[in-house]
C-alpha cells in the first residue's frame, strides 16, 4: 500500500490498536505493520512549550488503516494527531504539528495549559528501526536520528550518554532504552505479589529461587537491571546479595528492619565488602517507612525502583 492508494473520498477514523507508551512496543507496531506493507508514520514529540504531560522524545505510531498506539499527551490530543498523521500518510509528506499555545488548531486545549510540536515522519524504510529494536532486544541502548530537511530518518548508533533532542542545528536524535529488568530473590509471599504489581507496571521480570548458581545470577544484571532480595534469612540471602553487589544494577534493595540491616552490615564487612558497596544497598528495601503487609510492600518495592530508574535516566541525560 502507498500513498496513492489512498481514495480521498475514504473516511479513515483513528482507533486504538495497542495501550502503551513503551518505546520499544510503539516502534515494533510500527516495523510490523511496515513489513506487512500498511503505510505507518512515527509521530514525535520534539518541543515543549510550559507543561505538557509527556517529555521530549515520547512517540506514537499511526498507521494508514487508523490505527495507532503511543502517547504524545495525556490521552486527550491523540485521537486528533492519529487523524493529521493519517492525511500526512495520504499526501505522502513528513509534517510538523503544532497543539496547544500558539496552535493554529484552537479547539485543541492542552490541560497543562502549554504546547507540544510533534514531528510527523512517514516510514520509507524500516532498517533503521530494526536495528534499534535489535539492539533493544540485546539489552543495549540505541538512538534514531530525523533530519526533517531531507526527510531521512536513521540508526543513530549505541551510546548511554546520549540525550534526547535536537542536535547539529536541523536533526532530532531519539534515545531509546532497554526496558526495566527486575530481579526478585527469594521465596516469600512477598515476591509473588512484587512480581505481579512490577509485570503490571510494564518491568521485565525474573524470579530468582535462593539455591540458583550465583554466577547464573550475576550474568542475567546489567544497568538497566534492579535487584530485589525479598528474604527473611541473611544467610541465604548473602551470596546473591554479593553477585549483586559485585554486577552494576541501578538499584539493590533488601528486606528487613534496621536491625536486621546491622546484621547484614556485619557479615558484608567479613567478606570484605566495604563502605561505598553496603551505602549501595536500600535498606529496609522500598520507600514506605515499616511497610508491613504483602501489597503495601509490593508498591513499596516497585515506586522505589521507577524511582530510582528515573534518577539514572537523569544522571545518563547529564553525562550526555
Amino acid at each position: 500500500m502507498t500513498p496513492h492508494d489512498f481514495d480521498e473520498n475514504d473516511v479513515v477514523l483513528p482507533t486504538v490498536a495497542l495501550v502503551t507508551d513503551e518505546p520499544g512496543r510503539i516502534l515494533r507496531y510500527a516495523y510490523d505493520s511496515f513489513l506487512v506493507g500498511v503505510p505507518v508514520a512515527l509521530v514525535t514529540l520534539v518541543e515543549v512549550r510550559g507543561g505538557a504531560a509527556r517529555t521530549v522524545g515520547a512517540q506514537m505510531a499511526v498507521r494508514g488503516d487508523g490505527r495507532y498506539c503511543g502517547f504524545v499527551s495525556g490521552g486527550c490530543t491523540e485521537a486528533a494527531v492519529a487523524a493529521e498523521a493519517i492525511q500526512a500518510l495520504r499526501k505522502g509528506h513528513d509534517r510538523f504539528l503544532r497543539l496547544g499555545e500558539g496552535s493554529p488548531f484552537f479547539d485543541i486545549v492542552l490541560p497543562c495549559g502549554g504546547g507540544i510540536n510533534l514531528s510527523i515522519h512517514i516510514l520509507k524504510s524500516a532498517d533503521s528501526v530494526r536495528q534499534v529494536l535489535s539492539r533493544l532486544a540485546s539489552r543495549r541502548p540505541a538512538t534514531l536520528r530525523y533530519t526533517p530537511g531531507s526527510g531521512s530518518m536513521e540508526f543513530g548508533g549505541e551510546g548511554r550518554c546520549r540525550t534526547t533532542g535536537w542536535v547539529d542545528g536541523g536533526t532530532f536524535v531519539t534515545q531509546y532504552q532497554p526496558i526495566t529488568r527486575v530481579l526478585l530473590c527469594g521465596r516469600s509471599v512477598e515476591l509473588a505479589t512484587t512480581a505481579a504489581v512490577a509485570r503490571a507496571a510494564g518491568y521485565q521480570i525474573i524470579q530468582i529461587d535462593p539455591g540458583s548458581d550465583n554466577s547464573s545470577f550475576a550474568s542475567k544484571i546489567d544497568a538497566y537491571s534492579a535487584v530485589a532480595l525479598l528474604f527473611h534469612d541473611l544467610d541465604r540471602e548473602l551470596p546473591l546479595l554479593q553477585g549483586a553487589l559485585r554486577a552494576d544494577p541501578f538499584y539493590i534493595g533488601a528486606l528487613g528492619s534496621r536491625r536486621t540491616h546491622e546484621k547484614r552490615t556485619a557479615l558484608l564487612r567479613k567478606h570484605g565488602f566495604g563502605d561505598a558497596d553496603i551505602a549501595r544497598i536500600k535498606a529496609p528495601i522500598g520507600i514506605f517507612d515499616k511497610a508491613r503487609d504483602t501489597s503495601s510492600i509490593a508498591l513499596s518495592v516497585v515506586a522505589d525502583i521507577a524511582a530510582a530508574r528515573t534518577r539514572a535516566a537523569q544522571q545518563t541525560s547529564a553525562l550526555g
